[in-house]
């Protein structure tokens, strides 16, 4: 098996990177992006949420904390049926979802709970799609049991970079996702990892986020990056906004700082208009979220997103 293309970008070239003009940046990024995949291919993941409201963590842009649950009116629910589970990944699959994504707002998961989950990722590898889940902090054992189930990746984002991490969350540190993210990759699963752009981060935070994700060794197999939702009621409701040039920049940056990577269109797209989607594209963007909801923000109609697939001949994958 070829090894893994890799950069060895820190954070300064990465900045370079940023800094470079936007035709010169997005030109680069359609050849490194051209070299490792099919330009008009896009893979679609569909994302449920599976057990939603209640965190203990307190993560600045998140509606689901039980620390603010008032303020932003998430109740806090139980975990979903496994037949309510089976029918939205059947239902995903017919619009041409190949990744059905489960995620759970919980610190991080019980043994009992887990169980329960590892029975949903059964069920989605038996409509042969590909499962991932997202479940928070995992325990000492408990990557090893769903790679054992047959889960493909685990979603685990480093949110922003090391050094403005405990400006966005305080309940934990970003080296216990290191840590979480170190037992999925020893247990064989594929990593899902990224981070929120637009989270009052200046340009450096950016770099050294895509820069902390380059040096990962492989880096992550799949790479969202994600435009904050200012959520009501949330810390970051009145954050300011970010260039919409600058979030292309983003794409287009780690498109070349990790080649292989898919590098997915993710939370925020419901505020974007085509064109700018069709910019992220542009600049190496070839995996989206696909459906009605992220957790409880908004996403783009399928309708819709077949709609602009036709318009700029992409097609799934």
């Amino acid at each position: 098996m070829q090894p893994t293309p890799r950069t060895s970008l820190d954070t300064d070239a990465v900045e370079a990177l940023y800094a470079l003009p936007f035709a010169d940046l997005l030109f680069r990024a359609q050849q490194v992006h051209r070299e490792h995949f099919d330009p008009n291919a896009i893979q679609r993941s569909t994302l449920l949420s599976i057990k939603t409201g209640g965190c203990s963590e307190d993560c600045g842009y998140c509606s689901q904390s039980a620390r603010r649950d008032k303020e932003t009116g998430i109740e806090r629910g139980k975990l979903l049926a496994l037949e309510e589970v089976k029918v939205a990944a059947k239902a995903a699959k017919e619009k041409g979802a190949s990744r059905f994504c489960m995620g759970a707002a919980w610190r991080g998961p019980k043994e009992g709970d887990l169980d329960q989950v590892i029975e949903m990722v059964r069920v989605v590898k038996d409509l042969g799609m590909e499962a991932c889940l997202t479940l928070g902090l995992l325990g000492e054992g408990q990557a090893a049991k769903l790679a054992a189930a047959g889960l493909d990746y685990y979603n685990h984002n480093l949110d922003t970079g090391a050094e403005f991490y405990d400006q966005i969350i305080t309940t934990h540190s970003q080296q216990a996702r290191m840590e979480t993210l170190t037992s999925v990759r020893a247990s064989g699963m594929k990593i899902c990892c990224g981070g929120i752009i637009g989270m009052g981060e200046s340009r450096r935070v950016r770099a050294s986020l895509i820069a902390q994700l380059a040096a990962m060794n492989p880096p992550p197999e799949s790479v969202p990056i994600n435009h904050l939702v200012a959520v009501p009621g949330t810390p970051l409701e009145n954050a300011p906004p970010l260039d919409p040039f600058e979030f292309v920049r983003t794409i287009a940056v780690a498109r070349i700082a990790m080649p292989t990577s898919w590098v997915r269109l993710s939370a925020g797209r419901q505020e974007m208009n085509d064109e700018l989607q069709a910019l992220c594209v542009l600049a190496g963007a070839n995996s989206i979220f696909y459906g009605d909801k992220l957790l409880t923000s908004g996403n783009p109609e399928a309708a819709r997103d077949e709609a602009l697939f036709a318009r700029l001949g992409l097609t799934g994958c």
